[in-house]
């Protein structure tokens, strides 16, 4: 992280301060360098560490001993930012006072140059990355970029002197060279209640897709082994042996999105921990009779793997090094309980492995809680240990959001897939396919809920929100996943039943029909019920952990809605106890009522100003053109018609929004408040449209609001 070098300053008397307006050294970015009324200058670090860099280098630059070294957003610099500009408020008035009409036309032309300077900004690649960041997953007062020389960073100022084209020919030669090793980089971290973070988005890379590609088959697997044995052990190997995957997916997700390495030796670790997973995945069918040691083996390999980084990590990167340990510590710890496991036979290992379950999950959380409360309740403790928990590494969530999506992608992939089946009767349109397509529709209107109701119109995405909600987002995802898994794997065989009618087991193929059964076992229709149930009750708990936009008018509020998805699940879980439902029957209810939850949540997001099933406003929208001055005043002072064509100024309306001036459409100008013109313009029917469009024009400062 750079530094400008700092020249020394001419100081003027603290009572006569010159009236030049870059007394400050204000460079156009970030305010780097600020002098205070009274001559005492203030460099303001980026980060952490370069306040540590300009305490040491400064004193021999100036050794007059006359500044202060301040943290950007930290209280001092803040103290400092009101003192100057209250000192500037006052030397405006005096300016005001002495120049009047000069100091007001100064100040329109100054407002309109920073209208336009910011719409420049805008419109290039400075400065959009954070705000769309902030428009997606909601605005934080408390975060901010760690990129020293990027315009898009949240310590720039709001207009830059480089916004100079790119030379893409240059760039074509500033290509990057591939290293084996690279010393890794934190992403993000929190320091004293502010998230420093990298202002650009964080994609996913290439080898984490790929590794999803194995989960398709480890899910696959999990989800259709317990579905061939619906009883509590079959749960208890799907419970047991899901969760560790899930680990295993997590750990490598949450690594990644930590730390920036982009090396080969990165690649070549991902590939061990897929060799981990494919070994594991190999071992799950027979996990509790014989494969108990290789399954828990190649899991703690992974494990292991994974606290062996930790402690590298430690190790490179002194500001992190405190949690690093206690990461590194949380893995050693239940990884000597799963050893322990191995030792003990069944069903006496269930305590051990619930046990390390417990710490491989939660522990982290518990260590946050406990390490805030301390920060609370017990501030000279925690003050004592802060040098080892001063940084902490926090979780991107572009990166975070993107990897859980992808994974429920899958989950969703896979319940459609496995309703998959070969018909071989001339007319296929029987009882199975009539399952197979109300299956369909569920896991539809699953992905419609989950997508794009529960994650539209967000305000504020959970993880922002509160380490609570965050919490809560995290954890609910584990079970709401592992329960539409067992769900979707349930119907699959459901699908395939043979007890309703139109279900004749000589129109499926040979594979399938050896996988089909005339009674349904008690236990699938608990798999399947209490499944959706779950499935559908943690999305509520997800759902909430937002907060999401409000508007006028809506028919059916959140608080509302949230309400009748709950009473749904409770139905899902209860349904079990219709036994006389055959699997159609059970199939056609299940359906109906996610259909019934979706179009609560659909209706209820719309607008009661609005038609439901049709749009009946007219066309709108807003644009900008050149009109002639004069005309348009003229209109405005006697509130006339006149035609666009007659109005817009020949260069400008080559460049408008309007190619073909019609002359057909006419201008009405109407008096504005906020500096600006309006006008309503009027489109006479034509054979293309046949209806009446009105639109909204801007006109830029064409006249003082008098």
């Amino acid at each position: 992280m750079e530094t400008i070098p700092t020249q020394p300053l001419q100081h003027p008397p603290a009572q006569n301060p010159p009236l030049a307006p870059d007394s400050h050294l204000h460079t156009g970015q970030r305010l780097k360098r600020l002098l205070r009324p009274n001559g005492r200058r203030v460099h303001v670090a980026a980060t952490p560490e370069e306040h540590i860099r300009l305490s040491r280098s400064l004193p021999a630059i100036e050794p007059d001993d006359n500044f202060d070294v301040y943290i950007h957003g930290s209280a001092e610099h803040l103290d400092a930012i009101r003192e100057i500009h209250a000192h500037h408020e006052e030397r405006r008035s005096h300016l005001r006072s002495k120049h009047g009409d000069i100091y007001e036309e100064f100040e329109l032309v100054k407002m309109e140059l920073d209208t336009l300077a910011d719409e420049l900004h805008h419109l290039t690649d400075h400065g959009v990355a954070l705000d769309a960041n902030f428009s997606k997953f909601g605005y934080d007062a408390h975060i901010r970029t760690k990129d020293p020389d990027s315009s898009a960073s949240s310590l720039s100022g709001g207009r830059s002197s480089h916004h100079e084209k790119r030379d893409w020919d240059a760039e074509k030669r500033k290509g990057q060279a591939l290293k084996f090793w690279k010393k890794p980089t934190v992403r993000q971290y929190w320091h004293k209640g502010l998230l420093w973070r990298a202002s650009e988005v964080e994609e996913v890379a290439s080898f984490e897709l790929f590794v999803d590609l194995l989960y398709v088959g480890i899910i696959a697997v999990i989800g259709d082994n317990a579905a061939g044995d619906p009883t509590g052990f079959g749960l208890l190997r799907f419970a047991v042996t899901f969760i560790l995957g899930w680990k295993m997916w997590s750990d490598l997700t949450l690594a990644i999105s930590w730390f920036e390495t982009d090396d080969i030796f990165q690649r070549i670790a991902v590939l061990f921990v897929m060799i981990c997973l494919f070994g594991f995945t190999l071992n799950i069918v027979q996990a509790f009779e014989t494969t108990w040691i290789q399954l828990i083996a190649f899991y703690l390999a992974h494990r292991l793997f994974n606290a062996g980084h930790y402690l590298w990590i430690a190790y490179l990167i002194p500001m992190v090094r405190g949690y690093m340990f206690v990461n590194a510590i949380l893995v050693i710890i239940p990884a000597a309980i799963w050893i322990a496991s191995i030792q003990v036979e069944y069903p006496d290992r269930l305590a051990l492995i619930w046990t390390a379950i417990f710490v491989d999950l939660f522990c982290v959380l518990v260590f946050i809680y406990i390490k805030r409360w301390a920060e609370k309740k017990h501030p000279e403790f925690a003050a004592k240990h802060e040098k080892w928990f001063d940084f902490l590494p926090a979780i991107n969530i572009e990166h975070k959001t993107e990897r859980t999506n992808a994974f429920v992608t899958l989950v969703f992939g896979y319940s459609v897939v496995a309703l998959l089946f070969q018909n071989k009767a001339p007319y296929g349109i029987n009882a199975f396919f009539g399952k197979a397509v109300l299956g369909l529709i569920q896991a539809f209107s699953f992905n419609w809920l989950y997508f794009e109701i529960d994650s539209w119109n967000l305000h504020t995405h959970a993880i922002r929100r509160h380490i609570i909600s965050s919490m809560v987002w995290i954890t609910a995802h584990l079970p709401f996943i592992m329960a539409y898994v067992l769900a979707g794997a349930s119907l699959s065989k459901l699908v395939l039943a043979t007890d309703c009618r139109d279900a004749n087991v000589d129109d499926l193929t040979d594979d399938y029909a050896g996988n089909s059964s005339s009674v349904v076992p008690q236990g699938l229709r608990w798999f399947y019920c209490v499944g959706l149930g779950i499935a559908l009750l943690c999305m509520s708990i997800i759902s909430l952990s937002h907060v999401h936009k409000e508007f006028d008018g809506q028919r059916i509020d959140k608080k509302y809605r949230i309400p009748v998805r709950v009473s749904v699940a409770i139905i899902f879980i209860c349904l079990p106890l219709a036994d006389k439902l055959d699997s159609l029957q059970l199939i056609s209810v299940t359906t109906g009522l996610v259909v019934f939850t979706l179009m609560v949540d659909v209706y209820g997001g719309t607008s009661i100003y609005d038609n439901f099933w049709k749009c009946n406003k007219q066309c709108k929208y807003s644009a900008e053109c050149s009109l002639k001055r004069k005309l348009v005043i003229e209109a405005l002072k006697s509130g006339t018609t006149i035609k666009l064509s007659e109005a817009q100024v020949p260069d400008g309306g080559k460049e408008g929004f309007y190619e073909d001036a019609n002359p057909a459409i006419l201008l009405t100008a109407i008096p504005s408040k906020n500096r600006v013109l309006e006008a309503l313009f009027t489109e006479q029917p034509t054979k293309h449209t046949g209806s009446r469009c009105e639109s909204l024009f801007r006109i830029p400062h064409l006249l003082n609001p008098t």
